[in-house]
């Protein structure tokens, strides 16, 4: 069993549809109001069904006052790391703090391509994600006078002036599945973003997922409390329970609570499309699930940190 101690999250997962062309907004709206922690978007530029997902990060967060929004995740290939640190900085000081930077490596390479961006191997795409966290990570370091150089095997920058720095130290969580991807993840990133649905032997896989990212972080000499755990989930409420994420809110609760614990995961985020699942998974499942593992760390003895560290 393993809890990295981290206060739980709530957030949506909406499809950035374009039509309606303001569905994507309202249920954003609706999350906001619903207390929730969170709202993201996936990112696929090549499909045209979709609004462009920064735009809509962009507009939404204009539209709100209090949650967090982030892609979930954004498709690098596709977007310039360095133009991207200097979008996520501006988006940060505009929201007042409230803008997370999810990122993927790719991987439907056909469409990518057909957009004028590169066809990788899964090895090429995990190097050029960890060339282009450092590029980022370097423009958002604006208290530095020399400017950026990055010479990589897929990313050049050359003499690139910092800044805008952020209006908050902007996380990045990273959509990761494979064993090099997992250790990437402990060694670079602030956070974790697997789908349920993608793993094949369901939440079972996460503990030997979590030990590829604290054998990353151990590596480059991090405490694996550092990345936090994110859950994308799907499911429905219904009146008796079935399943995983099948069944009464209570049902949800207790679910979440035993894969907090048991996991370490500690940001749910539900994939849902109309108001009133939104509504349910923001008062009925997420206080209970805090109650429950509040009251289990109790009895452990452990209290949770804000910041994510277990405190003795």
């Amino acid at each position: 069993m393993t809890d990295y101690g981290h206060e739980l999250l709530f957030g949506t997962f909406i499809t950035p549809v374009a039509q309606p062309v303001m569905h994507a907004v309202d249920l954003a709206l609706v999350s906001e109001r619903a207390g929730l922690d969170l709202v993201t978007f996936q990112d696929h530029p090549y499909q045209p069904a979709f609004h462009d997902t920064w735009t809509l990060l962009s507009f939404v967060a204009s539209r709100t006052e209090r949650i967090r929004v982030a892609g979930n995740v954004l498709n690098l290939p596709l977007r310039q790391p360095a133009v991207l640190a200097r979008a996520a900085a501006s988006l940060d000081r505009l929201s007042g703090g409230r803008f997370e930077l999810g990122l993927g490596a790719g991987g439907f390479w056909g469409p990518i391509a057909a957009m004028g961006g590169p066809r990788r191997t899964p090895g090429q795409a995990v190097e050029a994600l960890e060339e282009a966290i450092q590029i980022i990570r370097e423009l958002w370091a604006a208290d530095q006078r020399r400017g950026v150089y990055f010479d990589g095997t897929y990313y050049q920058v050359k003499g690139a002036k910092r800044g805008p720095a952020p209006a908050h130290d902007i996380e990045i969580w990273i959509g990761a599945y494979k064993p090099r991807m997992l250790r990437l993840v402990g060694r670079r990133a602030d956070g974790w973003i697997p789908t349920l649905g993608y793993l094949e032997g369901g939440v079972a896989d996460l503990e030997e997922m979590n030990t590829y990212i604290d054998e990353g972080a151990a590596q480059a000499g991090r405490d694996p409390r550092a990345v936090r755990r994110f859950l994308n989930i799907g499911g429905r409420f219904a009146p008796t329970g079935r399943g995983l994420f099948d069944g009464p809110p209570e049902a949800w609760a207790e679910q979440i609570a035993a894969i907090a614990l048991s996991y370490g995961i500690s940001g749910f985020i539900l994939a849902a499309d109309d108001a009133a699942t939104i509504e349910i998974f923001a008062s009925e499942v997420a206080p209970a699930a805090r109650a429950l593992v509040a009251a289990e760390r109790g009895r452990a003895g452990v209290a949770s940190d804000p910041g994510g560290q277990p405190v003795h």
